[in-house]
C-alpha cells in the first residue's frame, strides 16, 4: 500500500495527463500546493528605488548630486536677469533721452577755448504755474518776461571742474541793447541772445545751454525725494517764502525753491545767494547721482523723468551730456566773478554789480586755455 496522497505524484513533470488533474487548492496550486517558480529560474529580487528618482530627499539629491545640471541653471538665471536689466536701462535711456526739451538754438559764435562749457540759467518764468500756487510759492506774478534769477558757468576739461557764478546784476553790454543788467539778456533776446552776451564778456565758447524755471525746480527736487542743506543760522524771508530753522532740514521743493531765491536774510543779500544756490545745486546733484537714486527705479525714474520735462536745453544736447553735468557738479571748484563794485550807480538800471575787470580777465582767461584757475580768484561756497 502507497503511503503517499493519492494522485500526488500525478503532477510530477512528465505524468501530466497519467492520471485526474487536481483542481486548485486554496493557495493557487495544483493539489492544494502553493503555486511555485518555474524550475531553473531564481525568485525576483523585490523592486527597490533608485536614488534621486522619488521619495524622501529626492529633490535635494537630484539637484546636489548634479552639479553641471545645477551651474547651468543659475548661468541661465543669472544670464536672465542680465539681459532685463540692460534692456531696462537702455530702454529707460531713450525714453528720458526723448522727453528733453532740445529748445534752444545756440548763437553762431568765433569764440574758441579749450574744454567744454555750460551756462546754467535759472530763470523767473511761471509758466505752468497756476495762480495758487505763485502764490503758495511766492513767485510774484507774471509781467509776461523770464529774467535770470540765476547765472552759472560751469567749466570742465581742465582738471576738476570749476562752477562760477554771474551775478545777476552785472552790468554790460548787451548786443543790441546798449548796457544793462546781464539777467535783463534773457528777456530781451531769450537764452541765444544771453548766450551770446556771455560770450562777448568772458571770451568763452558756450557749448551747451541749461536752463529751469521755477515750477521745473520745485518738480526736480520732489522727483528725488527732497535735498538735504545744513543752516547755520535760521532763514525767514516773507519774499521768497523762506522759514527755515538752524539745523539740517530735507527740503521739499517749495522749501528748496524759497532757500535758492532769498536774499533779503543776509547783509551782502545776492553774493551770498549765489553761494546758497552752488551748494543747493551741489547737494541736489549729489543725491541724484547716488547709489540709493540711481540704483532705485523708483527713485530714478521720476527724477529722471521730472528733470528732463523740467528744463530746457541746446539742440545738440543729450542725456549723457547732462550725466556728465551732474558728475561734475558733485564737487567742482566754486566762486563768483571778482567784483570791484556792488553798488554801482548806473543811468538806467539803477544800482547794479561792477566787475574787477582786471581779475575777471585772468579767471576767464585761465577756463579758456584750460589751465588751473589760480586760488585767489575762487571764492569757494559757505551756506549762509
Amino acid at each position: 500500500m502507497n503511503d503517499w496522497p493519492n494522485g500526488w505524484y500525478r503532477d510530477e513533470p512528465g505524468q501530466r495527463g497519467a492520471g485526474q488533474v487536481p483542481s486548485a487548492g486554496a493557495g493557487g496550486g495544483r493539489g492544494g500546493w502553493p503555486q511555485q517558480p518555474p524550475a531553473g529560474r531564481a525568485p525576483a529580487a523585490p523592486p527597490t528605488r533608485r536614488p534621486g528618482r522619488g521619495g524622501p530627499g529626492f529633490g535635494r539629491r537630484r539637484f546636489w548630486g548634479q552639479p553641471g545640471r545645477r551651474g547651468r541653471r543659475i548661468a541661465l538665471i543669472a544670464g536672465a536677469v542680465v539681459v532685463i536689466l540692460v534692456l531696462a536701462t537702455v530702454t529707460s535711456y531713450f525714453y528720458l533721452d526723448s522727453k528733453l526739451n532740445r529748445s534752444v538754438a545756440l548763437p553762431a559764435s568765433s569764440a574758441q577755448s579749450a574744454g567744454q562749457n555750460w551756462l546754467i540759467a535759472g530763470s523767473d518764468n511761471r509758466q505752468g504755474l497756476s495762480q495758487q500756487q505763485i502764490d503758495t510759492l511766492h513767485v510774484g506774478d507774471d509781467f509776461g518776461t523770464a529774467n535770470s534769477d540765476s547765472l552759472m558757468l560751469l567749466h570742465m576739461g581742465g582738471g576738476r571742474p570749476v562752477l562760477i557764478s554771474i551775478p545777476r546784476d552785472s552790468y554790460v553790454p548787451i548786443p543790441g541793447h546798449g548796457s544793462n543788467k546781464i539777467n535783463a539778456a534773457l528777456g530781451f533776446g531769450g537764452p541765444a541772445l544771453l548766450v551770446q552776451t556771455v560770450e562777448n564778456v568772458t571770451g568763452l565758447n558756450i557749448n551747451h545751454y541749461l536752463g529751469i524755471g521755477f515750477g521745473g525746480l520745485v518738480s526736480v527736487v520732489n522727483g528725488v525725494g527732497g535735498v538735504n542743506m545744513c543752516l547755520p543760522t535760521a532763514l525767514h524771508d516773507y519774499d521768497s517764502g523762506a522759514n527755515l530753522p538752524a539745523g539740517c532740514h530735507t527740503l521739499d521743493g517749495a522749501q528748496a525753491l524759497a532757500f535758492v531765491r532769498d536774499r533779503h536774510s543776509f547783509a551782502d543779500q545776492d553774493l551770498q545767494r549765489e553761494q546758497d544756490q552752488r551748494a543747493f545745486l551741489k547737494a541736489l546733484l549729489a543725491k541724484a547721482t547716488s547709489p540709493g537714486v540711481y540704483l532705485n527705479p523708483f527713485t530714478a525714474l521720476p527724477f529722471g523723468s521730472a528733470a528732463a520735462s523740467s528744463i530746457s536745453v541746446d539742440q545738440g544736447t543729450h542725456l549723457y551730456n547732462l550725466i556728465s553735468v551732474a558728475m561734475a557738479l558733485r564737487n567742482p571748484q566754486t566762486g563768483t566773478v571778482p567784483i570791484a563794485s556792488a553798488d554801482y550807480p548806473t543811468t538806467n538800471a539803477g544800482d547794479a554789480v561792477l566787475w574787477d575787470q582786471t581779475e575777471a580777465l585772468q579767471l576767464f582767461n585761465a577756463l579758456k586755455n584750460n589751465q588751473q584757475v589760480p586760488a585767489s580768484l575762487l571764492s569757494g561756497t559757505t551756506v549762509g
